[in-house]
């Protein structure tokens, strides 16, 4: 028997978590070929899976997507619908397990499209000590965020005070732009993910963006070259004081036997803007069942394994961020990352992207304009105004 083959975004944890609870499996599954891992960084892993016909020709059989591509892999035909193993083979406690928020985005088209693996919506991630020894409160508005990184930056002890992920990977700087509009009461896009960008919201938000990007007394420098994995790296090194990004590597800076700044984490719901309100974004990673693969039944018996209790407190052991409700309010995680029960509360304020086979090009569009927008003086206005146009041809 040939080895179950999946493909994985590239992150330490993921791989260890999937290599022990591979274990785990094969222990119960006595017949259980090997598990080959192909571990890929964020652009690859998109080209890997949904620029080639690896879902469908056989060559891998359970592949880690982002909610953001699922609309893309099901109009490619590329994945199975869980849903007739879910029957055949049920996870006995499975939808009420979960948030509904984690068993909603993948549920669409008569199908459902991948299990929850990796969760953790953005929230603001801060240095408590940092902000106790300068008498500063937790920011509360996107204008006291920024106040506090100013306050907070010493290059001269290697601080930042924040950091932006800028690298053009359709992933970050994408999540940041919305957030800001949302946070501002605006709406990115409308009805079958139709864009909104011609509005004073989003208008504020790109100039709050560029203001903060340009700005050395508040931001580590080289956001252009940083994805969210590093800048979360640069966290849990202790050379930056706050930031607003995803919720597991607040986790892993407290747990990360190589963090600088453990037992100095603490999380709190992300700012919002004038006019606005406090809003999360929930992206998070399934595991899906390729439609081309051989050894289905196999694998859905290994989805199926990763999504018991103990496999899903694995996870969270590994570094990676648990998607069960068991998991989120588990006395022995609490223990060691004090903040996780706050995950509940934070998938109450969390907002969606709209599904859309497009929404990979929508992503590197406005990736586009964050850089023309850091690039030149041209007003916001403008900018949005030609992105606009853009989005549209992109979804024609």
């Amino acid at each position: 028997m040939r080895p179950l083959r999946i493909a994985v975004r590239k992150f330490d944890p993921f791989e260890a978590a999937i290599r022990r609870q591979f274990e785990d499996f094969a222990r119960t599954a006595s017949d259980a070929p090997p598990l080959e891992i192909e571990a890929l960084e964020l652009n690859e892993l998109h080209a890997r899976l949904l620029e080639q016909p690896s879902l469908r020709d056989g060559s891998i059989d359970l592949a880690f997507l982002c909610t953001d591509w699922l609309a893309e892999a099901h109009a490619a035909e590329a994945i199975e619908n869980l849903r007739p193993y879910q029957v055949s083979a049920p996870i006995s406690d499975f939808p009420h397990a979960w948030s509904p928020s984690l068993v909603s985005l993948q549920d669409f088209a008569g199908g459902f499209w991948g299990m929850p693996y990796h969760d953790g919506p953005q929230c603001l991630i801060y240095r408590k000590d940092l902000l106790e020894a300068a008498g500063l409160e937790v920011p509360k508005t996107w204008d006291e965020f920024h106040a506090v990184a100013r306050a907070l930056h010493d290059p001269a002890r290697g601080l930042s005070g924040t950091v932006l992920a800028l690298f053009p990977d359709g992933h970050n700087g994408f999540y940041d732009f919305c957030i800001q509009v949302w946070s501002r009461g605006g709406e990115p896009f409308g009805p079958g993910a139709r864009p909104q960008l011609c509005s004073a919201a989003a208008e504020a938000a790109l100039d709050f963006l560029r203001q903060l990007a340009g700005d050395s007394a508040a931001l580590a420098p080289g956001a252009r070259a940083l994805d969210s994995v590093k800048s979360g790296l640069l966290f849990c090194a202790g050379r930056v004081a706050l930031m607003a990004n995803w919720f597991g590597f607040a986790a892993f800076a407290q747990r990360w036997e190589g963090s600088e700044v453990r037992d100095r984490v603490a999380i709190a719901p992300l700012p919002k803007g004038p006019g606005g309100r406090s809003v999360s974004l929930n992206v998070f990673w399934v595991i899906a069942l390729a439609a081309g693969s051989t050894q289905k039944p196999l694998a859905w018996a290994f989805l199926r394994h990763i999504a018991t209790a103990p496999m899903d407190k694995l996870t969270t052991l590994e570094g990676a961020i648990g998607v069960r409700r068991s998991t989120w309010a588990d006395p022995e995680v609490n223990q060691s990352i004090p903040f996780y029960h706050q995950l509940e509360s934070l998938h109450e304020h969390a907002r969606e992207l709209p599904l859309h086979p497009r929404l990979a090009a929508v992503s590197y569009a406005i990736d586009e304009l964050l850089a023309r927008a850091l690039d030149t003086e041209e007003p916001s206005r403008a900018l949005l105004s030609a992105a606009q146009r853009r989005l549209e041809e992109i979804l024609r």
